[in-house]
């Protein structure tokens, strides 16, 4: 299966517009995440995303059992907590997920979220990571355009990799300011949680409808054509977590989906960016 890939951002790769998320991966059964895994990469998700804070270091361990033999073909991430991320912290939070992934290297590493150490500090961690070979490049996560902003003048042009970030139908709010700035300054933005937490548009919801109507159309699921909408955006990667073979597959045949100018305009209508335009709360 050809699964479409674009450039990561600020990175010489090629990396899988979906990929495979691990977020509380380390809750289902470990024989089936790894196999769901290894069908991800059969199916060409060849971006792995995971972290220290995952089952606090067990989905890095599942990850490092999946991608055995075969890390010449891994995107692979991961992300230093931000209590860990001090300059020696994130060089020794590194050397850990590196031992629990069994890899001597990461492709990207991430801070998961800004905390009380300066980005001075975990940025000059990153650069001696990536000197030494341990990295081949980093970024942020959970960053808003301050953040950003901030993180680019102390890295330098070129070398923030990506931001991930919470994106999904009901909570578009990247899409106003955090998208249109990666997207200006080359860098790649990662779709985490791409179906919500638990809150997928229900079949009976108006935008639930949408979607199962949409999907009819193309022989989909609904959860294939909202992470077709989602990989629009031609600066975003989306990393759902599935478990189970099955889910990878679906997953990964989203990527074949094409949607319609009208199709896109009565999702975007069903879901604004503005949560007020729905009745939601701001967030």
């Amino acid at each position: 299966m050809g699964l479409a890939r674009r450039r990561f951002g600020s990175v010489r790769r090629e990396v899988a517009v979906i990929g495979q998320g691990t977020w509380y991966i380390d809750e289902s059964d470990r024989n089936s995440s790894v196999t769901a895994l290894r069908c991800g990469l059969d199916l060409g998700m060849n971006h792995i995303d995971t972290a220290e804070m995952y089952g606090q270091g067990t989905s890095e361990e599942v990850v490092g059992e999946a991608i055995a033999g075969r890390r010449d073909e891994v995107f692979l991430a991961s992300k230093v907590l931000p209590q860990n991320a001090s300059r020696s912290g994130t060089q020794a939070a590194c050397e850990r997920s590196l031992t629990r992934l069994k890899t001597d290297r990461l492709d990207c590493y991430l801070l998961h979220w800004r905390g009380v150490h300066p980005l001075e500090e975990t940025i000059a961690a990153f650069e001696t990571l990536r000197r030494e070979g341990k990295i081949l490049s980093y970024g942020v996560s959970n960053f808003a355009v301050p953040d950003l902003e901030e993180a680019w003048k102390i890295a330098g042009p070129g070398r923030l990799a990506c931001d991930q970030v919470l994106y999904h139908l009901q909570e578009r709010a990247v899409e106003n300011a955090v998208l249109p700035w990666c997207e200006q300054h080359g860098i790649a933005v990662t779709a985490y949680s791409p179906f919500g937490h638990g809150d997928f548009p229900d079949l009976h919801s108006a935008g639930g409808r949408v979607l199962a109507d949409v999907a009819r159309a193309h022989d989909a699921t609904p959860r294939q054509i909202a992470l077709a909408f989602l990989a629009l955006h031609p600066s975003i990667f989306a990393i759902p977590k599935a478990s189970t073979s099955d889910h990878v597959e679906e997953n990964a045949e989203a990527a074949g989906v094409h949607l319609s100018d009208v199709e896109i305009d009565r999702i975007d209508a069903a879901f604004p960016r503005d949560p007020r335009q729905r009745g939601l709360p701001m967030l």
